[in-house]
Parts: C-alpha cells; structure tokens; sequence
C-alpha cells in the first residue's frame, strides 16, 4: 500500500515524535517529584538508557509507548503500508527492551515499566492512582512492577 502523505510530509511527521520527554514521561515525573521523589534521567550508563533513574532506591522506570514497543492493547495496530519493515522494527525494540531488562535485573537494578495505555487512551486509570502505585513500588523491596491500562 502507497503511502498517503509525500515524503516530505511523512519525514516532518516522523521527525516529530519524541524518544525523551514524551507526555506520559512527564506526567509520571511531575507526580513523582510531587511525592517527594527525587531521580536522574535517561542514564546512559545503564542499560536501555532508563527514562527515570532512582538510584537510592536502586530503580529504574520506563515509560513505554504502545505503538512503539508493540503492546497488546486498543493504542497498537500494525502499520498497514511497509509492513515487513514495522514489523521487523518493533520486534526490535521489543527484542532490545527484553534484553535491557535482563541487564538491568542482573545489575540488581528493581525495573517498573508504565504503558503509555496506562495514562492516555480509553483504557487509561487516573493518573494518581498510577503514580500512587508506582511510589510505593519504588518505597518497596519489590523486583518489578507493570502498570497497564484497564485493559490489560
């Protein structure tokens, strides 16, 4: 299938998205340093490059987009035009996100990961009950936590 926007279009559009400082990654700083939580972001020293760094706590939080990091809810579909190429693309970043984690995991590093379905979308839960979740994850003992929206 043709792509219906020029080429031109298509790379303003592409050039557009952001890998850092996306609105689900904000809303989770903003709430966390609200409840007195302190990190660093996106260390490059550690695997994945995190987005949020707790190292007191020794954890880590990624804020994953669901298109971009192939998540089973109502925000993903498979791309209908170039699909050999988008699916080989995210299986990627699903291959790398599964390989950060288990780096992460053997560095003794505790690994939350929020969807983006979790604060945007029809299936999103209010934002303070997520972060709510997530601080008391981080105040925990506990190795992981997923945060999903409703659906999943």
């Amino acid at each position: 299938m043709a792509d219906v926007v020029s080429a031109d279009v298509r790379s303003r559009m592409m050039a557009g998205i952001r890998s850092t400082n996306t609105k689900p990654e904000l809303l989770l700083r903003k709430g966390l340093h609200a409840r007195g939580l302190r990190f660093r972001l996106h260390d490059r020293s550690l695997p994945g490059t995190p987005d949020i760094v707790l190292p007191r706590w020794r954890a880590v939080i990624q804020a994953h987009g669901c298109f971009w990091h192939g998540h089973d809810c109502h925000l993903f579909k498979w791309p209908k035009s170039r699909e050999e190429f988008w699916r080989s693309k995210i299986g990627r970043n699903r291959e790398v996100d599964a390989r950060s984690e288990d780096a992460l995991a053997a560095a003794s590093w505790r690994v939350a990961l929020v969807w983006e379905c979790a604060v945007k979308g029809r299936t999103r839960r209010d934002p303070d009950a997520v972060l709510d979740e997530l601080a008391g994850w981080i105040r925990s003992d506990r190795p992981a936590l997923v945060i999903r929206g409703t659906d999943g």
